[in-house]
């Protein structure tokens, strides 16, 4: 069970973005499918004969300007991060990305509808702005927050998949040992993995490079990426500044595995590492690795 699962993610990861594409793709594909024939059946009760073009259109520009949004709610969840220890304060923002969703839905969603009616020799008109503004508005918090759930449930599948890591304590006093003086924390040397219910630990020195991910940090041991509740900052503050190095805003990586430096036009550079991979470098970072 184990071997096939991180089988099956090692041949997904370099399809992972497409198939995230895809899924949107198909999701919303088929919504539209299925509005349009149901908006037709409705109208057609009271219009016989209605054209079932029109409601095609309002539903594939619809479901176009959304996927296109889709983008800006995982940036936003990225940047406040809806948990129960951040929901207090990260909630607001999000009520607020709802009522900047439905505005650029609606922006962008009936330029589309009137440039096709257009084409087809028809007008496109609105008379009642603030109640299709309303309507709009209702309809798009639910499509908000459906997406979150998405990412959500996204995520936690291959949180399973790719597994969860910890710092391990590297000395846990026994139960009722009377505490001890403050002492300068130290360094991890291992981390504790949990991967389909199965846990084993990954030494710190192991860890190629860094990624930063959201609300984690992905870290990345033969071939594997294995996810820690963190930021990169934090991190690096624990790990050997003399074998870790920050090299851009969102990865950091071992120094020991650095097998190349390959500078770029605009200051910046990649570095290819030990295992293949290739992890940008920013200019401001690259004094970490000597010139």
């Amino acid at each position: 069970m184990g071997s096939t699962a991180s089988d099956w993610l090692a041949r997904y990861q370099p399809w992972r973005r497409h198939a995230e594409i895809g899924f949107w793709v198909v999701v919303l594909g088929l919504q539209a499918v299925f509005n349009t024939l149901v908006a037709w059946i409705d109208v057609r009760r009271d219009v016989p004969g209605f054209p079932l073009w029109r409601p095609a259109v309002w539903e594939l520009t619809s479901t176009l300007v959304i996927g296109l949004l889709i983008p800006a709610i995982v940036a936003l969840e990225r940047r406040f991060p809806l948990r129960w220890d951040t929901l207090r304060r990260n909630l607001p923002w999000h009520l607020a990305g709802t009522v900047a969703f439905s505005l650029a839905h609606v922006g962008l969603m009936m330029p589309l509808r009137k440039a096709a009616h257009a084409a087809l020799g028809e007008t496109y008109r609105i008379d009642d702005w603030l109640r299709v503004l309303g309507y709009e508005y209702l309809k798009d918090v639910r499509t908000y927050f459906l997406v979150l759930v998405a990412i959500w449930s996204y995520r936690l599948l291959m949180m399973r998949m790719q597994g969860e890591a910890r710092v391990l304590d590297p000395q846990e006093p026994p139960a009722g040992t009377p505490p001890a003086p403050p002492a300068p924390a130290a360094r991890p040397e291992r981390f504790l993995v949990r991967k389909l219910r199965k846990e084993f630990l990954v030494p710190a020195a192991d860890i190629e490079w860094l990624q930063a991910q959201g609300n984690y940090v992905g870290l990345h041991v033969g071939g594997h990426d294995y996810l820690l509740r963190s930021t990169l900052a934090d991190i690096l503050e624990q790990l050997d500044p003399a074998r870790f190095a920050r090299v851009h805003r969102s990865y950091a990586v071992n120094l020991d595995q650095v097998a190349e430096i390959e500078p770029v036009e605009s200051g910046d550079a990649r570095l290819k590492m030990k295992d293949g991979s290739v992890v940008p470098c920013s200019r401001r970072y690259r004094e970490a690795l000597g010139r």
